[in-house]
């Protein structure tokens, strides 16, 4: 497999930002017909990437975050998400191929037909689970955590939700990479806009921040907001971009600062409804919509719901004519 596109751009990044090859790139793109009236819909389909029967926008993120575990030697991930999480069970499953443990606090969330098994794949993923129940807890029960997972004396390596810190947020600025070579190569047109849902803010923030060093400046980010327990707003995202564009920096990739700002992105939560995790009128009916067609598969969390927003802010002219590109971030499997 040839090197990522971040190590051909930037050389100095091979030994300062190490990387662990886990998916199939790149990730196709398609024309989607007949789901958004008034626009050209396009979707990016990241639902295959990961080998081992997983895909989804987690395995992207965990290709820069597992080296950096190694490269700091420790021994155990740390991490946070709902009970349903996609996130925990991928970290879970890949670190445990590379001889690492997983120790995950969960957060409440709706229990549906998707968490109950969830929870039964997380039991058998072989990390060790505690059910803080809320983010207070969680925060208050993280001095024990760390020393409960502190092994041959290091600590755990901590990663928020998602793994929306830095590292995480680089398989992000490498899909926006990919993108770029795709229109280069006429497997699509420039998009004026890419949706994506939002749970933590890494996959926006490495698109965001990715998008600018690839030398798309006409495309902007869409987030449709989907969690309302973190700060998810414009400044929020952008700070994260930019702390990743300062990794960069600080591990030797050289090129002028971007200076992305807030208005650069678009974050909306009109969609969410009563919250993380509950279901809306309008992402039931884009799961209908796309159900059966080949088209897509979405869940209800993250993925139904931005394409419901799409669907809308296509109708109500909010993203022009488009082209307007959707990331098909969902793709787990029933693999545990």
């Amino acid at each position: 497999m040839s090197r990522p596109l971040l190590h051909q751009r930037f050389p100095q990044l091979i030994t300062s930002l190490p990387h662990l090859p886990l998916g199939d790139r790149p990730t196709p793109v398609r024309e989607l017909t007949g789901i958004a009236p008034g626009v050209t819909l396009w979707c990016k389909d990241e639902s295959g990437f990961g080998r081992g029967g997983w895909g989804g926008n987690k395995v992207r993120k965990l290709e820069w975050i597992l080296p950096d575990v190694r490269r700091r030697g420790a021994r155990t991930i740390l991490t946070v998400g709902g009970l349903g999480t996609n996130w925990g069970l991928a970290t879970a499953l890949y670190a445990r191929e590379q001889g690492l443990r997983t120790a995950l606090a969960l957060i409440d969330q709706p229990v549906d037909d998707h968490v109950r098994p969830q929870l039964g794949r997380l039991r058998r993923s072989g990390a060790t689970l505690h059910f803080t129940r809320t983010k207070s807890r969680t925060v208050a029960a993280a001095p024990w955590l760390f020393l409960r997972h502190a092994t041959g004396g290091r600590w755990p390596y901590f990663l928020p939700a998602g793994g929306s810190a830095p590292v995480g947020t680089l398989g992000y600025v490498e899909a926006a990479f990919e993108l770029a070579a795709q229109i280069s190569d006429q497997a699509l047109p420039e998009p004026s806009h890419v949706v994506t849902p939002v749970g933590s803010g890494g996959t926006a923030a490495g698109l965001a921040l990715g998008l600018r060093l690839a030398g798309l400046e006409r495309t902007r980010v869409v987030g449709v907001v989907v969690n309302h327990t973190l700060r998810l707003d414009a400044r929020a995202v952008v700070k994260l971009a930019r702390r990743t564009e300062r990794l960069l920096h600080e591990r030797g990739a050289a090129f002028p600062a971007t200076r992305i700002a807030p208005e650069d992105v678009t974050m909306v939560r009109d969609w969410m409804g009563a919250g993380y995790g509950h279901a809306t009128p309008q992402a039931l009916e884009a799961q209908r919509l796309v159900a059966g067609s080949g088209h897509l598969e979405l869940e209800p969390v993250y993925t139904a719901k931005a394409l419901g927003a799409l669907i809308a802010m296509a109708a109500d002219q909010r993203l022009g004519n488009g082209p307007v590109l959707f990331l098909q971030t969902h793709g787990p499997r029933d693999i545990v």
